[in-house]
């Protein structure tokens, strides 16, 4: 849609080219894009969302939808040329970063190249490339057959890690403690790897961060390091971060510089960058990275709430080639509970959830689990029921705030049967 003042003539006609609404492509439409909807509607911009379920909530929101799989290159170039986009903007899931390189280069957009959306969405291509360019990682093998994982069983240290080497959100993740147990739980790993591959790695041990970064003409910007809190073993699931993170400040500086090398490793330029780092007895080492940002509320709510800069904002104009104001407002204390379930079968509804919106220094309380959904034991990102966001003065009050309001908030789950599932 374009402003009245548009005419007919060619002078009128570029003008209308300068003035006309910025044009954003997000990919997916699930709960953790929404943000990204929102913030591009909140500065203007005209919204086309891609999604492959029709159902999406994010779907009523954004200006156009395209019925396309965010992985299908070729259908997101199409959907990407109809609506004219200027940029794509990609929040909390890596899959998408192929299709999206593929579009933004053949149309000339920002963003990064097909071979570093390659390797930051293949966990064994990244580890090989941090590794070639000297930055800090676990040892690590990769298995492409059950014969080939037999010869790394025999060679391999464990404990260890082993996960798809193309999946998120702690899907497949396992700890295998020995010989028995790699090959038992293999099928688990292998089952949620679109490739068939899986990694084999270290078992690094100490405080899990993340950097949240943004690249802007070849500069990589830390705007915020972050304390991760994970359910432990053997599945590792995050259910909690606190901003800005309470390690010293020479190892925050070491974390900036291992994240900042990792990004120029992978080839990022220009755009978001949601950089895991492990601080073990050796020092920080990458467990991996995502070349857009990152979710949980991170880059939509804690980088906000703990610095006044607007993460998804300046990554949007970024991705539609403006230049970023990343200039730090305040420090505060930002945080994020994840409330899961020990009661097992289908959500009937959530109590206690005004109660914990009452709870000082509460920003949000939200549910992600929706009534009839199977609750089942914690081994993803997916099995987490509700969340709530926190801001106080300080990261240790913030968190505290949070714990409290989770504390409010209680499952009620019906058997199975009860329900006819």
């Amino acid at each position: 849609m374009l402003p009245e003042i548009c005419g007919g003539d060619d002078a009128d006609a570029k003008n209308c080219e300068e003035i006309r609404l910025k044009r954003l492509m997000i990919m997916g439409a699930a709960i953790e894009q929404v943000p990204g909807i929102r913030k591009a509607k909140e500065m203007g911009y005209e919204t086309a969302v891609i999604d492959y379920n029709a159902n999406a909530v994010g779907i009523p929101l954004a200006d156009k939808f395209y019925h396309v799989s965010t992985i299908d290159p070729e259908g997101v170039l199409d959907a990407a040329r109809d609506f004219h986009a200027d940029g794509f903007l990609t929040l909390a899931t890596d899959l998408p970063m192929r299709a999206v390189a593929y579009a933004s280069e053949k149309m000339g957009l920002p963003g990064i190249t097909r071979h570093t959306a390659l390797l930051a969405t293949d966990k064994g291509e990244m580890i090989k490339a941090l590794k070639a360019h000297g930055v800090e990682t676990p040892w690590f093998q990769v298995a492409d057959s059950p014969e080939k994982l037999k010869s790394i069983g025999k060679e391999v240290s464990y404990p260890c890690i082993m996960k798809p080497t193309d999946n998120a959100a702690s899907r497949g993740v396992a700890l295998v403690h020995n010989y028995v147990e790699l090959m038992d739980k293999y099928g688990y790993s292998r089952g949620q790897s679109r490739s068939g591959q899986v990694i084999i790695e270290e078992y690094m041990r100490g405080p899990e961060v993340s950097v949240e970064m943004l690249s802007w003409k070849g500069e990589a910007h830390v705007l915020q390091i972050t304390d991760k809190i994970t359910c432990g073993p053997p599945h590792f699931v995050e259910v909690g971060h606190n901003q800005p993170s309470g390690l010293n400040q020479e190892t925050k500086a070491r974390i900036r510089d291992i994240a900042g090398r990792a990004v120029k490793a992978l080839g990022i330029t220009a755009g978001p960058a949601h950089v895991e780092l492990i601080v073990t007895e050796e020092g920080p080492k990458i467990v991996e990275l995502g070349a857009r940002l990152g979710g949980d509320c991170i880059t939509s709510h804690l980088v906000w709430l703990s610095t006044g800069i607007d993460m998804v904002k300046e990554t949007i104009k970024v991705l539609c080639g403006e230049e970023p104001n990343l200039t730090k407002l305040y420090e505060k204390g930002a945080s994020v509970r994840f409330l899961t379930s020990k009661k097992y079968g289908v959500l009937d509804h959530v109590d206690g959830m005004e109660a914990a919106r009452a709870v000082d220094g509460v920003i949000e309380v939200s549910q992600i689990m929706k009534p009839g959904d199977v609750i089942e034991s914690v081994r993803s990102s997916d099995d987490r029921v509700a969340y709530v966001v926190t801001q106080a003065e300080t990261a240790k009050e913030s968190g505290k705030a949070a714990n409290e309001a989770l504390e409010m908030m209680d499952v009620q789950v019906q058997k199975r049967e009860d329900r006819g599932v």
